[in-house]
């Protein structure tokens, strides 16, 4: 069963990576396009433990966590820059 199951779910993450970079290149707003890239990264990050499950390694694992502290960084800072103007203070 996990055999069918597995490349199934990355087949389906695959295509929200390709749905969530479509909203980012055609976005009507600027908005829109940041919430795209963080689910971009939520689903590149989904995409790498499911890789790591498949092919039974731990590097997939230390990548994922690479993205997700890098996508939470990136939202925290574009969110900051879209209620302030600036980033610094």
């Amino acid at each position: 069963m996990l055999n069918f199951v597995l490349p199934f779910a990355i087949g389906i993450f695959c295509l929200a990576l390709l749905l969530c970079l479509g909203r980012l290149l055609r976005g009507p707003s600027l908005v829109d396009r940041i919430l795209a890239l963080d689910t971009l990264s939520v689903n590149a990050l989904a995409l790498l433990i499911l890789l790591g499950i498949y092919f039974q390694t731990t590097l997939y694992f230390e990548a994922a966590l690479v993205i997700a502290m890098l996508g939470f960084a990136g939202t925290v800072v574009m969110a900051k820059f879209l209620s302030r103007g600036d980033i610094a203070e």
